[in-house]
């Protein structure tokens, strides 16, 4: 597929902007501007090589393992509508208002699985910890209490972040649908990148594809509880989200979803840890 007009023209922009910055950050004087200028053919080099690292998808991809892990506990793709998933939303938040169901009628993107609802947060809580809780509160209501969560009081902000690629494509799909609290989203809940690190998932993703956090993936478990009901469901990554385990230091894992003893649980690990038993959720923006 060619290179648009406006990706060349962003591109430019970005080459433009990052040399100002690195002229103010590394604080080159006349001589010092003057000897890199000396090495225009290694300068460009180095770039071109930056480049080509960045945009080939072959970043992480020993971090990749065969995964024969499936959906077993009856959820299928495509197999709820909007309105009944809405109807769920609307049963567990009364306080959520109205969704754009039309959008549902609509070709699914490719690699997406189904149409899902996902309430915007902040029509949740205050913050988007605040929400996460929120929803595990009721996961743990609609599972008979059977809940474990290895993260208990750690959800605030230095903990926990969306990462800017989420909260990108987030602000589109509302700007898209707006005046509406409730968000019709295409994703699949994990299948697509199963037995990939959640960097891996994360890098082979095209523009219009983002991870799902663990508030969106927890609002997916409340409208299909089907999806995860037996310890050999694969279980979920959730890519869209950052977590730092020494708070506010390196945020160096992601969240995930599992079942065991009767019950949903929540746990960090790695983003660079690759497990046959689990798949990052994802979303995508409509074309």
């Amino acid at each position: 597929m060619a290179i648009t007009k406006g990706q060349k023209k962003q591109y430019r922009r970005f080459i433009e902007d990052s040399a100002d910055k690195a002229l103010t950050e590394v604080g080159l004087d006349k001589d010092g501007l003057q000897k890199l200028i000396e090495k225009g053919d290694e300068f460009q080099a180095i770039i071109i090589s930056a480049i080509r690292e960045l945009s080939v998808n072959n970043q992480f991809a020993h971090e990749e393992v065969e995964s024969n892990y499936k959906y077993l506990s009856g959820y299928k793709p495509k197999g709820k509508d909007i309105a009944e998933q809405v109807a769920t939303l609307h049963q567990l938040f009364p306080e959520l208002g109205t969704v754009d169901e039309i959008l549902a009628n609509g070709d699914i993107p490719s690699n997406a699985e189904g149409w899902f609802a996902i309430p915007r947060w902040e029509k949740i809580a205050p913050t988007y910890g605040e929400a996460v809780q929120k929803v595990l509160n009721l996961i743990k209501q609609t599972r008979d209490g059977n809940l474990y969560n290895y993260r208990e009081g750690q959800l605030s902000a230095q903990y926990l972040r969306q990462s800017q690629k989420s909260v990108n494509s987030f602000q589109k799909l509302g700007d898209d649908q707006k005046d509406h609290d409730i968000l019709v989203v295409p994703a699949q809940f994990g299948l697509n990148h199963r037995g990939k690190s959640v960097r891996r998932a994360r890098e082979i993703m095209n523009a219009s594809e983002f991870g799902l956090g663990s508030f969106a993936v927890g609002i997916m478990i409340l409208t299909h509880p089907e999806r995860l009901m037996n310890y050999d469901d694969l279980w979920i990554d959730c890519p869209g989200d950052e977590f730092a385990p020494e708070a506010g230091g390196r945020f160096s894992e992601a969240f995930y979803f599992f079942f065991g003893d009767g019950g949903v649980g929540l746990g960090t690990s790695d983003v660079g840890g690759v497990r046959d038993g689990c798949g990052s959720a994802s979303g995508f923006l409509p074309q």
